[in-house]
């Protein structure tokens, strides 16, 4: 939409609240989007973090934020050449003051699967969890293809 938003009369409006409180909620939801991408998977919706793939000579470093969540939490799963990163996160929390009993629940689900660009090994695979930083080093694997003798006729 170009400013200023140019509009053609057609007679006195009524200007309607709800139809801009669900404007602006449109518009909400799209910034919100935009920071935290979500996907259906599994019948809900799923936050997909962004993941960092680092190529070095020997090994890939593979890094993603998955704030809030524990090391506890966090399912690592390497598949031939894909590597999967699930977290699940429940939080229950109760209070209760001046007769006001209230209780609230949040869950975070979290799921990634990226193929990867090279064959790494799982001997040697490390992975650690640093202020909601998860960082994997996975060590590549040296593939050699066996010489073939061609014969001369």
């Amino acid at each position: 939409m170009r400013w200023p938003a140019k509009r053609s009369f057609s007679g006195p409006a009524r200007w309607d609240p709800f139809e801009e409180i669900k404007r602006t909620q449109e518009r909400l939801n799209q910034l919100f989007e935009d920071f935290m991408p979500m996907e259906e998977w599994g019948g809900g919706k799923v936050y997909t973090p962004a993941i960092d793939i680092k190529e070095e000579d020997d090994k890939l470093l593979v890094t993603t934020d998955l704030p809030g969540i524990n090391k506890e939490d966090v399912e690592i799963n390497l598949k031939e050449d894909m590597l999967e990163i699930s977290a699940k996160s429940g939080k229950e929390k109760e209070s209760e003051e001046e007769g006001y009993l209230r209780r609230e629940r949040a869950y975070t689900q979290f799921y990634r699967a990226v193929r990867l660009p090279s064959s790494v090994r799982e001997e040697g695979a490390c992975a650690k969890m640093d202020n909601g930083v998860l960082t994997i080093m996975l060590p590549k694997a040296k593939i050699e293809e066996p010489k073939k003798k061609i014969e001369i006729e």
